[in-house]
């Protein structure tokens, strides 16, 4: 699972230190054979391995192939000759070692950098060799494979082989190798001796320098998100100003004037336009974005569009309107994904552990989809600080919520992320204005901690028409984990509390009856 993470870190590195050039930063993944073809994540990475979004200049995959799972034999592992064969997709070699022969695989992986620093792709080692003991320190392999064992023990290590080899060639006596064997384990046993006698010193897990003014602890204050309306506005006019000469979509032409008129004439911001102006005054405060996900420049229910393609031009002509708030301005990076849930969530989670003060967005087309990472979500996203002091400010937008598309398109499971919350380890939101959704994308890159955010972000709320903010309401206030009724409070007896789509149902059943009596409070923050 561990794969994609390493190629996101890896990435998160090539674009903030090295730009263009990223072959100073090497991604190596060990694989066992058994699991290089039959995860079904080292296939989705492969795929990633040359789109422009994920890619990393080439990764050298090593598999240590010993012919064996845990138990499991090749014949019924693999339904090729090669557990490599899966590589075979793509234009990529596959160098097959004997690894009896340190020579031989020092030479192959010489062979796969220098191919990989060339040609900037992925290499592939298969190291054919063995597994002496089994899976663990008290498991037997003699019961499930016993010629194949008997073989083994038999066999001459590889350090026994060379040994022999250099012999031979007059290279090191045997005399020499055993002098040379006795001291160095006598520096071994002197080592370990020094370590005991000494007293036990911390070992710094610090994710680097850009986390150091990083706190861990979740604050209970909140963190200033406000940004002058006047910025707001120079943003806003200039995301929905369609360049002379370039042809927009008819329908996004009307979209992008009803906007336009909701937002200059009215003051108002729905959804995804309250989004855009989010990321557009990070981007003018210095701080870089990143959006990735399925559909995602676009949005699964046509309401981001942050690129337009010119409809009459031949050739395929495109503007990002982010990307031109200002010359020089911060990065802006936005990648429609493949299909893959696990792969993707977990380059973006490896990108976030490198970028703290970056916000990094993965999105999935529906929220249920999530369940093809629930193992990144599992192991990493949720209880990696815990585990290996590992932080995170990653962000997950998962559209949620039973409106017509069917049981599969219908949940982002909420209920999972909460079993998963302890600790404050993670945040829970769904929340239900505009403004609302501006403070709590803006928060995340300026609280003082980093923890993972998990949205349940709306369907059909992103054309309600009572789903609108004022703009003063994103220059001023912040996020805000419960919203008030503004009903009449003496008249009150009931209260209802909710989260999320339902207050609009609430609400509206409530005008239709004309009561009074019941006040709807919103939680929109459920964790912490």
């Amino acid at each position: 699972s561990i794969d994609a993470v390493v190629l996101g870190k890896a990435r998160a590195l090539q674009d903030r230190k090295h730009g263009s050039e990223p072959r100073r930063v090497l991604p190596v993944l060990l694989h066992g054979d058994a699991a290089f073809c039959g995860q079904g994540v080292v296939a989705e990475v492969l795929n990633l391995s040359r789109l422009k979004g994920y890619t990393t200049g080439g990764t050298i995959h090593i598999i240590i192939n010993n012919q064996i799972g845990f138990t499991t034999a090749a014949r019924d592992a693999r339904s090729s000759l090669f557990p490599t064969d899966v590589a075979k997709a793509l234009p990529v070699p596959i160098f097959h070692v004997n690894g009896d022969d340190p020579e031989a695989f020092v030479y192959a992986a010489d062979l796969a950098l220098k191919f990989r620093q060339t040609f900037g792709g992925d290499c592939v080692l298969d190291v054919f060799c063995y597994r002496r003991h089994g899976h663990n320190e008290t498991d037997e392999p003699s019961f499930t494979h016993p010629y194949m064992y008997r073989l083994i023990k038999d066999h001459p290590s590889v350090g026994a082989i060379y040994g022999r080899y250099c012999a031979e060639t007059s290279v090191v006596s045997e005399q020499e190798q055993a002098s040379i064997t006795q001291k160095y384990v006598e520096a071994l046993k002197q080592a370990l001796q020094r370590e005991r006698a000494e007293p036990v010193t911390s070992i710094s897990t610090g994710q680097g320098p850009e986390w150091d003014q990083i706190e861990r602890r979740y604050p209970c204050e909140g963190a200033d998100t406000k940004v002058a309306e006047s910025t707001l506005r120079d943003i806003g006019r200039q995301i929905l100003e369609v360049p002379d000469g370039f042809h927009v979509h008819r329908t996004l032409a009307r979209i992008l004037s009803r906007k336009k008129k909701a937002f200059e004439e009215d003051s108002f911001v729905d959804w995804s336009l309250a989004e855009s102006l989010a990321f557009g005054s990070l981007l003018k405060e210095g701080i870089p974005v990143r959006l990735s996900g399925e559909d995602s420049v676009r949005g699964t229910f046509s309401q981001r569009h942050l690129t337009w393609w010119d409809v009459e031009s031949e050739q395929p002509s495109h503007h990002t309107p982010l990307k031109a708030l200002a010359s020089g301005q911060t990065k802006l990076a936005l990648f429609d994904s493949p299909l893959s849930e696990y792969s993707v969530l977990g380059f973006e989670y490896g990108y976030s552990l490198v970028s703290p003060n970056a916000l990094v967005v993965w999105e999935a087309q529906f929220g249920d989809f999530v369940n093809g990472a629930q193992v990144v979500i599992d192991n990493y996203i949720a209880s990696a600080e815990s585990k290996w002091d590992r932080s995170s400010g990653l962000v997950l937008l998962l559209p949620h919520g039973s409106e017509g598309q069917g049981p599969d398109h219908s949940s982002a499971h909420l209920e999972r992320f909460l079993q998963l919350a302890a600790d404050n380890n993670i945040q829970i939101c769904n929340v239900t204005t505009p403004a609302q959704y501006f403070h709590v994308l803006r928060r995340q890159v300026k609280m003082s901690c980093r923890k993972p955010l998990i949205i349940m972000t709306p369907k059909s709320l992103l054309r309600h028409p009572k789903v609108i903010s004022p703009v003063a309401d994103l220059a001023d206030g912040g996020f805000e984990q419960i919203l008030d009724d503004s009903c009449d409070r003496d008249q009150v007896r009931r209260v209802l509390l909710c989260s999320g789509k339902v207050y609009y149902d609430l609400l509206a059943r409530r005008e239709e009856t004309q009561r009074t009596d019941s006040a709807i409070v919103r939680v929109e923050m459920l964790y912490p």
